[in-house]
């Protein structure tokens, strides 16, 4: 059945490469017109600007090599028959690009820190997030479907990297990180609860991630923005942290070079899980989960589609076992692709809502 309601499209089409100047310009403004609440203005200093320079710099021209090599090795996509029609065009477009783009911002960041043990603890939850992924995408390709490993199993292995990092963090962090600040100087002392929660963060976060990649730039982009948008609020505390942000912040700029539309290459799950599960992790060792949801505002809105979808189908399933459906498709991007946006429309806005949930997550801090 028909979606419930529909959207028009707002403004003209964007070409992909219009949307990279785009991003560029959004984290130019992210990293120098932030502002503390006390009003004071942060310049984005060396110590942020060139590792994340570097990282997006290494991981686009390495992708000049990496994307041939990756269409050479045959990793072509497989696209969902159901899904929007006009993907099925995208279909050989080489994926399991997270695997270049990912470990140069990791590697920037450890060398940039000194490999501060924070950085070191973030950048092994993000390479194991990738290694799930990398499994998932290197099944599917095998197998030739949409279908990698199983759901249960992803998420059995999504939650045992969890529990690691958590367990990690009780034994080496205060006693106070169970404390979440939020805004207007509160403080909400979750206790023993606090660890269900960051669990919780984690294995959701990687998911809601992975479910934004469906149209090209859309999870990188917005991933450049949330990290760096988080890096930007946690700056005065956790400097390596902050430089972790900008250097995978890099890293997604690097890799929209080559994803934006019309993409050349995919990340895959090696992408998408590692670019969330970076995020839940460094969410919880700052101390900052709310910071964390307000950047993540469109990762949480995707996800959201997708349960309300669900949802609704079952709770209104008739004798026959058919359900109404909310949305035409779920994610959100797909109903507005389904409703007549183009990609790059749906694109542009998305970094746009991303940039100003960055902004009022800071001035709310």
């Amino acid at each position: 059945m028909d979606a419930k309601f529909s959207l028009s499209t707002p403004f003209a089409k964007p070409s992909g490469t219009l949307l990279l100047f785009l991003l560029i310009l959004l984290l130019s403004l992210l990293g120098l017109g932030l502002t503390q609440p006390i009003g004071q203005l942060i310049p984005l200093n060396l110590a942020v600007i060139l590792p994340l320079g570097v990282s997006a710099a290494i991981s686009a021209i390495l992708g000049y090599g990496v994307v041939p090599l990756l269409r050479r090795l045959k990793t072509g996509q497989v696209i969902q028959e159901d899904g929007p029609q006009a993907h099925l065009k995208k279909a050989g477009t080489p994926t399991m690009g997270g695997i270049f783009f990912v470990p140069v911002g990791v590697a920037v960041a450890l060398i940039s820190t000194k490999f501060d043990p924070t950085v070191v603890a973030v950048s092994a939850v993000t390479l194991a997030y990738l290694a799930i992924g990398w499994i998932d995408d290197w099944q599917i390709l095998r197998q030739k479907s949409n279908k990698g490993i199983s759901p249960r199993m992803k998420l059995i292995l999504q939650i045992a990297i969890a529990v690691g990092f958590c367990l990690w963090v009780f034994w080496s962090q205060p006693p106070n990180i169970t404390n979440i600040a939020l805004p207007g100087n509160l403080v909400l002392p979750l206790g023993l609860f606090f660890w269900l929660l960051a669990g919780f963060v984690m294995v959701a976060e990687s998911n809601a991630t992975n479910l934004t990649d469906g149209v090209d730039g859309l999870a990188a982009g917005t991933g450049a923005l949330a990290f760096l948008g988080l890096g930007a609020l946690i700056g005065s505390s956790n400097p390596g942290l902050m430089i972790f942000c900008a250097c995978l912040s890099g890293g997604c700029l690097g890799f929209v070079v080559h994803n934006r539309n019309p993409a050349t290459v995919f990340m895959g799950d090696t992408g998408s899980l590692a670019l969330g599960g970076s995020l839940g992790a460094v969410g919880i060792l700052s101390g900052n989960l709310w910071g964390l949801f307000m950047v993540s505002g469109i990762f949480f809105v995707e996800s959201l589609s997708v349960i309300a979808q669900v949802s609704y189908y079952k709770a209104t399933k008739g004798p026959d076992g058919q359900g109404k459906r909310l949305l035409k498709m779920a994610p959100l991007h797909h109903h507005l692709e389904l409703s007549g946006w183009a990609e790059t429309q749906i694109v542009g806005l998305f970094y746009l809502i991303n940039a100003g949930l960055a902004f009022l997550a800071f001035i709310s801090s």
